[in-house]
């Protein structure tokens, strides 16, 4: 289980470190693809592999689900670690997620985000202030 919060920056070539905590839990790749709220997802093989099972589930007759998962797959790629724990991300993926430097890289249970710096402290803000009407609005669940 991914969890936590790290902040590091690209650097100068546009390489950006994960956390060894999240790269030991990852093994030797990973696979990073367009997020939600403008952030980039990043999933383990066999995670993975759970969400390309889920896709392949969604009916072709539905435009949405079309328009989701080309986006979905197109911004796909594999990465490995170099020595230093780095990852290359594809420019496709820098710009969705509007990285330029400073980047937050946060574990959420089954995946790590990538935010820019900016965008995180925007949603930590809004979700913040909204923290106890969000939890209430969750029907299933009990902390």
């Amino acid at each position: 289980m991914f969890m936590g919060e790290f902040h590091h920056n690209l650097d100068a070539k546009g390489r950006l470190i994960i956390p060894a905590k999240f790269r030991n839990q990852m093994g030797e790749k990973m696979i990073f693809t367009r997020g939600m709220e403008g952030c980039i997802f990043g999933y383990s093989e066999a995670e993975w592999q759970k969400i390309e099972a889920k896709l392949a589930k969604l009916p072709l007759t539905k435009r949405n689900a079309r328009k989701f998962t080309r986006l979905f797959y197109s911004g796909a790629m594999e990465c490995e670690f170099d020595k230093q724990g780095r990852v290359n991300l594809t420019t496709t993926l820098k710009e969705h997620a509007a990285l330029e430097k400073e980047c937050v890289i946060v574990g959420v249970s089954n995946r790590i985000e990538i935010w820019s710096q900016t965008r995180w402290d925007e949603f930590t803000d809004d979700a913040n202030e909204n923290y106890d009407d969000i939890a209430e609005d969750l029907d299933d669940i009990e902390l």
